[in-house]
Parts: C-alpha cells; structure tokens; sequence
C-alpha cells in the first residue's frame, strides 16, 4: 500500500503543476544514467504519504550527475520525494522488508532514522523560496 501511495502521489504532482510566486529549486546528485524516468514530487502535509501533490516533474532519461528541476508555490511547508524507476513500470518497488529498490531521494532525508513523517522532511518556502540538495541513493 506504501509503494502505491507514493507511486501515485509522484505520478499526480508530475502531471498537475500549478504556477505561483515562490520557486523552490531541488537539486539532485548522484543521478545514475539509466535510461529511464526520474519522479520528483511535492506534496503538502495534508497530501504527505496520499494521492495527490501539488506539484512534480517526470524527466524522461536523466543523465548521469546532477539534476535540477524548480517549482513555483505558495509560502508553505512541503516534503519532495524523489523516485528513479530503475525498472520502469510505473511503481515505486519495495522488498518485503520495505526497502526501496528503486533509486529514491527525500527532502531533509538526513534526518531520517525510519519511516518518513511530515515534521521530518518538510521544507519551509518563504516569499523568497528556498532550495535543497539532495543525492538520490540506489539499491545494492
């Protein structure tokens, strides 16, 4: 059920990008040539972990390095999560034990000792915006 929340929660950011005033810039490192689509996705807190997001970009075949993709929203607190679908079939796969085996990227993920929540990985945008870094870590 997790795969498929996040699976779908990155597909609807990707295809509904509403403009704004505030940009956020994610920066990603560590992106493998795959040949495959990147998902990076923004959700609210109301839309963390569910089926919706209020922004996303899908990149076709990202190049291996660094990618850089920027969204425009209101002032506001939001999570990015990032999916590298390393087999391309539209899910976000995970093993029995619930890791990823997908390369994947979360806003703050630093701090993370477990399960994502919202008051963990959330990035505060003022009217000035704001930006992250984050690599994108890949299966063994």
């Amino acid at each position: 059920m997790l795969k498929q929340l996040i699976t779908t929660a990155l597909i609807a950011g990707a295809l509904a990008a509403p403009a704004f005033a505030a940009p956020l810039t994610v920066t990603l490192e560590g992106v493998e040539d795959r040949g495959v689509p990147l998902y990076v996705g923004v959700q609210t807190e109301e839309q963390f972990m569910k089926w919706d997001g209020i922004a996303g970009e899908k990149v076709e075949d990202p190049e291996a390095g660094t990618v850089t993709v920027s969204f425009d929203l209101p002032e506001g607190e939001y999570s990015v999560s990032v999916w590298h679908d390393l087999n391309d079939n539209g899910e976000f796969d995970m093993n029995e034990s619930g890791w990823p085996e997908e390369g994947y990227a979360m806003s703050n993920q630093a701090a993370l000792r477990g399960m994502p929540t919202f008051d963990v990985v959330k990035v505060a945008v003022d009217a000035e915006g704001a930006a992250i870094i984050e690599t994108v870590n890949y299966p063994q």
